[in-house]
């Protein structure tokens, strides 16, 4: 029997010396992902770091087989050890085992219980925000939603401990390391070791949100309390291998976490899905006539949430089509097997939720915004296993999945009963990556619902 080689990787055009391909990332790293999906097979060859490899997997299987079947032969790779200059080593940047341990320790902040009780505190935060919005004023929905995912984060994990001006600094900080993480990514390493201006900025910004995370910690330390909140819960954590509770460092890097994630991704998906349901009439009053069918009047509760159908596929829809997610990586430690190659050890791996969402093999006109697709008659006619990730797949399946679903349901359905949001028509909105994918400028008009009444206190 004789066996057939596989094909040669191809590598993307456009790659210069010392910068690979650093130039058309740059320039619109999204359009360039995009094309190598138009343009090349299941695997192709891109330069971030010159004399490192680093591949493009494009295909729904190999990339479920990166994430779910190669297990200790990889570690977690380029963006996630950028992502480590600030957060350190916690649950999302570790590798192996210790991701494992990590998982477990955090795993109960993530339960049934813990989540049922985070709703009211959820939607108290985001009826506190409508109250600051002018009814016929513009609105930065953008930043509005990252102030909202702030607050909402706060007080699920520091039980509204932090004063506002603490707040206003941890979020202009967090914007800051956020978006040069998203160019470390790109830019090869040694030009992050230049007395650069934008080199200065990140890390001064990188040193004030850890200082500003360490001093809650320690504040809550010293005081003894158990505020209920995620940051309680951590301090009666104890280390699996150690029996002694988590250090203030250890607990510092999962909060820096929470915050990453609670922050950049939620308010990126909250601020596309406002978008979409404004510019959808259908869309609209599908979220409208169940919300009024199911919570006749009354603020939403956790227990409504599974019987939300319409607004879950408008969720779904809004994962797709706007996913957060355009660079996310492993590393081979040994020689690896990804389906018919033989890859070396060293080798970058990566894949691109964002193109994959929008590849027209696996979903058809993907940029119409069609919550419908996520009918069960629907998926079973077009829907191909695997070229849906929301949340990644495997071991490393995000923790908060269910967290953040609940934020988004809660906070959305809030939102859309009290006020309605009007797209100005001279206004082009499209996504720009740096450590995820946002909108770029995002302003709407706020209107009162017609008929809308101030949800009484429970």
């Amino acid at each position: 029997m004789t066996l057939v080689a596989p094909p040669p990787i191809p590598r993307a055009a456009g790659s210069v010396p010392l910068l690979g391909h650093a130039i058309q990332l740059i320039r619109d790293n999204l359009g360039f992902i995009a094309s190598l999906r138009a343009n090349y097979g299941p695997l192709v060859e891109i330069t971030l770091q010159p004399g490192t490899r680093t591949l493009i997997v494009q295909d729904p299987d190999l990339i479920r087989t990166m994430l779910t079947d190669l297990g200790p032969s990889l570690d977690k790779g380029r963006f996630f050890e950028k992502m480590g200059q600030l957060l350190g080593d916690s649950v999302v940047t570790a590798a192996g085992q210790e991701h494992v341990r990590k998982r477990r320790q955090l795993q109960p902040a993530f339960g049934r219980p813990e989540i049922a009780g985070y709703v009211d505190t959820m939607r108290g935060a985001t009826t506190a925000a409508l109250a600051t919005w002018t009814p016929g004023r513009r609105l930065d929905v953008r930043e509005a939603m990252v102030g909202l995912s702030l607050d909402m984060l706060a007080q699920t994990v520091f039980a509204g401990s932090l004063d506002e001006a603490t707040f206003l600094r941890l979020r202009k900080d967090l914007s800051v390391v956020m978006n040069g993480v998203g160019a470390r990514v790109m830019l090869p390493d040694w030009v992050e070791r230049l007395p650069l201006p934008f080199n200065r900025r990140f890390t001064a910004a990188r040193d004030a949100v850890r200082a500003t995370i360490d001093r809650a910690v320690t504040d809550l330390q010293d005081s003894g309390q158990d505020n209920g909140d995620m940051l309680s819960l951590l301090l009666r954590t104890t280390d699996e291998e150690t029996g002694r509770p988590l250090t203030g460092h250890q607990i510092s890097s999962e909060i820096l976490t929470l915050a990453v994630a609670g922050t950049e991704t939620t308010a990126s998906v909250l601020s596309w899905a406002l978008y979409e349901i404004a510019r959808n009439a259908d869309v609209e009053r599908g979220v409208l006539d169940e919300l009024d069918r199911v919570l006749e009047g009354r603020p939403i509760a956790f227990a409504d949430l599974p019987h939300l159908p319409y607004l879950d596929r408008v969720i779904r829809e809004t994962l797709r089509l706007h996913h957060t997610g355009w660079l996310v990586t492993r590393r081979t430690i040994t020689r690896t097997r990804l389906g018919p190659w033989s890859i070396p050890a060293g080798t970058e791996l990566a894949y691109c939720q964002h193109a994959l969402h929008r590849d027209p093999a696996f979903f058809p006109d993907p940029l119409v915004f069609d919550p419908d697709r996520w009918l069960e008659e629907s998926q079973a006619k077009a829907f191909t296993p695997g070229a849906f990730l929301p949340f990644g797949a495997g071991k490393h399946k995000c923790i908060g999945d269910r967290f953040a679903l609940t934020e988004l349901v809660t906070a959305i359905a809030t939102i859309v009963r009290r006020v309605r949001f009007e797209v100005p028509p001279d206004q082009s909105v499209r996504p720009v990556a740096q450590a995820t994918v946002r909108p770029s400028t995002l302003l709407m008009d706020v209107h009162r619902r017609s008929g809308a009444t101030e949800q009484k206190p429970d």
